[in-house]
């Protein structure tokens, strides 16, 4: 039987390390803090005849998708994300669904691999929580050892085909005197979703309770402190589900798929992040 490790030893590891715990069956948790300075990705997988709606789909919403390669059908390889990078077995935990729903949760995709699936790697919030953190703005979640408390809104996405939806978005509790330089220093990771798109006022996005989150882990909101929301790529997830193909594959939130690329790398498509949002 494989030997199983904890979060606590792959931190401060390199990509290397980090990458053949989860290889082998070992880990299976959340990545956030893990082989910081690579760029981790959401995965959407989906058979061939969808991907290029699905690929429109990201064009059209850079901030919750922003878009770091795409694979040619069948190809468990994006070369854009590294050589060595293995789709079907280098994230720690993958979601299965069938007909939008899912159906299993799996270490590998050895079984549920196919000659047309094509692999969709998109950015991750991951790369600017790094940057937070060295500048001293604590990540709650990470500290607690949990995944990013995530959530459904009202704000809708532009839709392509048979994909659409709401977009989900991610909290983190920031104290108000460092709003602006978190803005400042998001706004630099376009492939991390960039900026926040709300402060503050969680019900004016349709979210009734924090303390309830669809995905993730529900962290408290200190004194002084405001819920902080940016685009989140569990988003492309619910624009699948609502597409419902036969076979559409995730990452499971929180376990991301760790590249050989630099966090810097820029997205396929560039967008503008000049709005800042206020509260």
């Amino acid at each position: 039987m494989t030997a199983l490790v904890e979060f606590t030893d792959l931190v401060g590891q390199d990509v290397a390390t980090v990458r053949e715990a989860i290889r082998r069956g070992r880990y299976a948790g959340h990545t956030a803090g893990l082989a910081r300075g690579q760029l981790q990705c959401n995965l959407a997988i989906l058979p061939g005849e969808l991907a290029d709606d699905f690929h429109e789909f990201c064009r059209k919403n850079p901030k919750p998708c922003p878009l770091a390669g795409v694979s040619d059908p069948g190809n468990p390889h994006i070369p854009r994300l590294g050589e060595k990078v293995d789709i079907r077995t280098d994230a720690a935990l993958y979601n299965i669904y069938r007909n939008g729903v899912l159906a299993d949760q799996v270490r590998d995709l050895n079984e549920y691999w196919r000659d047309d699936l094509v692999a969709f790697a998109i950015g991750c919030s991951f790369t600017f929580e790094n940057a937070l953190v060295k500048a001293g703005i604590p990540m709650r979640h990470i500290e607690r050892n949990v995944t990013v408390p995530m959530f459904r809104t009202t704000i809708e996405t532009e839709p392509c085909g048979a994909f659409g939806g709401g977009m989900v978005v991610s909290m983190r509790p920031v104290s108000k005197d460092r709003i602006e330089e978190v803005y400042s220093i998001c706004a630099r990771y376009p492939l991390a979703h960039g900026s926040p798109i709300h402060i503050g006022a969680p019900e004016e996005i349709g979210i009734a309770d924090l303390g309830k989150p669809d995905w993730g882990t529900s962290v408290d909101i200190g004194q002084g402190e405001v819920p902080v929301f940016w685009a989140c790529g569990v988003t492309p997830q619910v624009a699948i589900m609502q597409a419902r193909p036969d076979l559409s594959i995730a990452h499971a939130p929180g376990a991301m798929l760790i590249t050989d690329v630099n966090e810097l790398t820029p997205p396929i498509y560039p967008y503008n992040d000049n709005n800042k949002p206020t509260f």
